[in-house]
């Protein structure tokens, strides 16, 4: 009886130990017809079960995510932040095109090139809406009300006039306290030597004998604006129009070319607080400033 019961328990202990090592049990995968891919317990099994390799951690590839980038970082792209331009309301640049069409059929014979509106840096560092209309003889910078859709200051310059057009970046003092990145188009027609001192440090002058120009910050916010915002497009048919005007003009203000150079920009500001206050608050833009009241 003791040898029968111990041959049972050694059949049974036999039966258990076989189970506890898994033997006749293969992992299996749920594949749907049609699928040729292996999964990833396929990946795992046939690593673990060849025998020639050494054994090596299972790496499981993951496919890297992707973003897209837009092609133009726009920090207008809030239509509420947009809409504070008064420029950029419906019909208002169109209004002001026919208006200055209106201005130019009062001096007949010249062709209009094209209408930009773009930023203008006095020298002084003030930006200043501008509006700028280029003829086959004549520059006109255009101050603009858009809020009135008027016209409240017109300047007319001489294509023949211009003798140096100078891109590049924005440079300054080193002891000044306000300044500015990016670049920009400065156009000269009068000599700098003959400029007063009174008309270098004030202001509010009118007798600078140069203008500079960068692109207006809502150029982003449609294709529209897009277009008549970019600098580099004014740049290449002001430079055609004043090369034209040179050949065909006779009279005495007649320059002997155009330079077009390549260089830094110097706005000679260096307190800067004028200019500061102005820009940060956007005061040369017709710009929607909010209800006043109590």
């Amino acid at each position: 009886m003791l040898r029968l019961k111990s041959r049972s328990l050694g059949i049974q202990a036999e039966k258990m130990s076989k189970i506890g090592s898994f033997e006749g049990f293969q992992p299996v995968s749920l594949k749907q017809e049609g699928d040729d891919q292996p999964s990833e317990t396929d990946q795992l099994s046939t690593e673990e079960g060849d025998p020639g390799k050494d054994p090596e951690p299972s790496r499981i590839s993951r496919q890297p995510s992707v973003t897209e980038s837009t092609l133009y970082p726009n920090p207008y792209h809030q239509p509420y932040v947009s809409r504070k331009y008064f420029v950029t309301r419906p019909g208002a640049i169109e209004t002001a095109m026919e208006d200055l069409k209106g201005h130019m059929a009062k001096t007949p014979g010249e062709t209009i090139q094209g209408f930009w509106l773009l930023t203008e840096i006095d020298h002084w560092n003030n930006e200043k809406e501008r509006i700028l209309l280029v003829t086959d003889k004549t520059l006109l910078i255009c101050k603009y009300d858009f809020i009135m859709l008027s016209c409240v200051q017109l300047q007319r310059i001489p294509l023949s006039t211009v003798y140096r057009i100078c891109l590049g970046k924005f440079v300054f003092p080193g002891m000044s306290l306000d300044k500015r990145q990016g670049e920009g188009l400065r156009i000269y027609w009068g000599s700098l030597e003959q400029q007063s001192l009174l008309s270098r440090w004030n202001p509010w002058s009118t007798e600078v004998p140069y203008a500079t120009f960068t692109e207006h910050p809502m150029k982003y916010t449609s294709e529209k604006f897009l277009e008549i915002c970019k600098l580099s497009g004014f740049t290449s048919k002001l430079v055609a129009a004043i090369q034209n005007a040179h050949k065909n003009s006779t009279g005495s203000g007649r320059r002997k070319g155009l330079m077009v150079l390549t260089e830094p920009i110097l706005i000679e500001t260096y307190m800067g607080l004028m200019s500061f206050i102005g820009n940060r608050n956007k005061l040369g833009y017709s710009l929607a400033r909010g209800s006043i009241g109590f």
